[in-house]
Order: C-alpha cells, then sequence, then structure tokens
C-alpha cells in the first residue's frame, strides 16, 4: 500500500473524525436488563456506524483496505498503555495468583457448550474449527497447519474468525458490562476473562467494566492486559495440547451416538 494514497485520502480521514465526534457526544448511556445492567460506550457505536457506512458508497473498498493498518496502530498503542499501567500493579496481579494463570484452561468449557450446539445445527466436522477455541490468529494458524486451508476444519475456523472480527468487540463490550453488574463477581475476575487473546474484544469489554466500576479503572486495564498477554502466549499451546484433541474426542463420540440414534430411528 502506498503511504501518500493513505495520507491523500481526504474522505477516510473526514468520515473517522466525524464517527469520533458524533459517537462521543453521544457519550455513554446504560439501562437496566432484569437486575443487570447494560453498557452503551462510544467504542461500540463507532464499530456499528463504521460497518454501516462500510456498505454505502460512502466508504469505497480502497479506503476500507487502506484503513486496515491503523487498527493494528491503535491496538499497539493500547497495548502499549496498558504495559505501563502494569507495572504499578505488578504486586496485585501476583497476588492474584493461579487465578490469572489457569484462566486460559476456563477457555475449554466452551467447547463443552459449543460443540453440541453446533453438531445439533447440522455442521459436520466445520464444528471442530468452529469450536475448539476463540478462533484468533494464532488459532487459524493451527487448524490451517493441521488440516489445510480448504478443509471442513479450516472453513469452520475461518467462519468464527470473521464472525468475531466483526461483532466480537460488540459482544464482548456488552455481555461484560451487563454480567459485572449482574452478578456478585468482582469486576477484576471479569476483567482477567476479557483477555482471550484479541486486543480489539479486550478493549471493549474492559472499556464497559471502567464504565461501569470507575473505581477500579487502573486495576481493569492491568488485570485484562496481563491476562490478553498470558492467552497469547499460552493459548496456543492450551490448543495443541489440549482444546484440539478434546474437540477431536468429543466430535467422535457425538457424531457416533448421533449415528446410532438414527439407525435406531430409521429400525422403529
Amino acid at each position: 500500500m502506498n503511504q501518500t494514497d493513505l495520507i491523500k485520502d481526504w474522505r477516510l480521514h473526514a468520515v473517522v473524525f466525524l464517527i469520533v465526534i458524533l459517537t462521543e457526544s453521544i457519550g455513554i448511556h446504560e439501562f437496566a436488563v432484569g437486575p443487570g445492567v447494560i453498557m452503551l460506550l462510544p467504542m461500540l457505536y463507532a464499530i456499528v456506524i463504521g460497518l454501516g457506512l462500510y456498505f454505502t458508497p460512502i466508504i469505497k473498498k480502497k479506503s476500507a483496505d487502506r484503513a486496515e493498518p491503523f487498527i493494528v496502530l491503535g491496538v499497539t498503542l493500547l497495548i502499549a498503555k496498558i504495559g505501563v499501567i502494569i507495572g504499578p500493579s505488578l504486586p496485585e496481579i501476583i497476588e492474584a495468583g493461579p487465578a490469572l494463570l489457569l484462566q486460559e484452561f476456563g477457555n475449554l468449557a466452551t467447547i463443552l457448550i459449543a460443540l453440541p450446539i453446533a453438531i445439533l445445527l447440522g455442521f459436520k466436522r466445520e464444528a471442530i474449527g468452529m469450536t475448539h477455541s476463540i478462533a484468533r490468529e494464532p488459532n487459524v494458524g493451527l487448524i490451517m497447519d493441521k488440516y489445510g486451508f480448504n478443509s471442513p476444519e479450516g472453513r469452520g475456523v475461518m467462519a468464527i474468525y470473521i464472525f468475531g472480527t466483526v461483532f466480537g468487540a460488540v459482544f464482548f463490550g456488552l455481555a461484560a458490562g451487563y454480567l459485572a453488574t449482574l452478578t456478585p463477581l468482582s469486576p477484576l475476575s471479569f476483567a482477567m476473562a476479557s483477555g482471550v487473546g484479541s486486543g480489539s474484544m479486550m478493549a471493549a469489554a474492559s472499556g464497559s467494566l471502567i464504565a461501569a466500576f470507575p473505581e477500579f479503572e487502573g486495576s481493569i486495564a492491568a488485570f485484562a492486559g496481563a491476562s490478553n498477554l498470558l492467552s497469547l502466549s499460552t493459548g496456543l499451546y492450551i490448543s495443541i495440547f489440549i482444546g484440539l484433541p478434546l474437540t477431536e474426542k468429543l466430535y467422535n463420540v457425538m457424531m457416533k451416538r448421533k449415528s446410532e440414534q438414527e439407525k435406531k430411528g430409521e429400525r422403529s
């Protein structure tokens, strides 16, 4: 990509500037859903508005392609800021001990929920790629290396990767604030849970938590950043040695039972 073209793309810069002004002027809004509270942040408005404008003549494909590097730049600045925050909070993070180190194992529980639903919806081996992890870049690479790009597993992991890229930040931003206000759990536990290996998802989730619990701002940012760093460094190994083999095993067991039930149904 030509950097000069990026600088001269006045339409892109104007649209981004207007989106920032509009979303910041709207501000933070919250509304109760049962005993919990859903937080609507400017970041969520910006994602929805930007996504909507992509399907209009206002934003051309070339402009959208030129905007991609800014996502990496924005996340990099966020990670740098979190790194500065983590330093003074190291004693508190170390005090969390095994809870922070073992939080990656919590992602394995989603296999037990997501895999049966995928099979129930009629997916075959696509379900393995879809449900073995949260399907970010390292996991996509793992599936491509093991099964190939054109495999059912490859199609499954790419489907979730694309879906997570488009809707992941919105979901995390809404879910984190709501669950944190709904349950009696510490907001720091949700901060640890927001570090799943995706900078944008972590930013959306921690932003909602900070809006709901501003008195814990520094701790939430530190725990979310440390958790995300650990997920990036250990998550792939958890997927290689536990997540993917577990998903394969459960898939074979469930499909065998499903086949047996179908045969029984045909006989009766």
